[in-house]
């Protein structure tokens, strides 16, 4: 690690880059886990009639949902367990899309600032996904 040749300018527009895309994949996921939720409960039950919801007696503020609730049958307990699943690499994607853009910058920081020593630890929390230490850690400082 002893000869970097940092273009911080580049840097900075890939930065802005991978920052749209991760702004679109957080669009995307979003619009995912409204669509299996409407699904869901469009699916239906396997249960029939009027046994398909349980009304609940009571007053309700205004403006507040109504007490009763459909209830949601097989469909939407597999669509629930599908997202359950998958629920921990999405967490584990966004991290590491927040470790790299948060990695890159910091680097590039202390790259610019002098301090080679800092960057590399900068690198080294981005490959480890160590989002602790790369929003912690002061910088630029030598």
């Amino acid at each position: 690690m002893t000869a970097w040749d940092i273009k911080p300018q580049g840097v900075q527009g890939q930065l802005q880059v991978t920052g749209t895309h991760a702004g679109d994949l957080e669009k995307a996921l979003t619009a995912l886990v409204t669509t299996m939720s409407e699904a869901a409960t469009a699916a239906g039950t396997a249960v029939p009639g009027s046994e398909a919801s349980v009304p609940l007696q009571g007053p309700v503020p205004v403006g507040a949902a109504p007490l009763s609730a459909p209830t949601l049958g097989p469909v939407a307990s597999a669509l629930s367990q599908y997202l359950e699943t998958r629920q921990g690499y999405l967490k584990s994607m966004a991290e590491r899309i927040q470790a790299a853009v948060l990695g890159a910058a910091k680097a590039t920081n202390e790259y610019v600032a002098g301090d080679l020593d800092a960057a590399k630890h900068a690198q080294d929390a981005a490959k480890a996904v160590r989002l602790d230490l790369l929003k912690d850690a002061p910088g630029g400082h030598k």
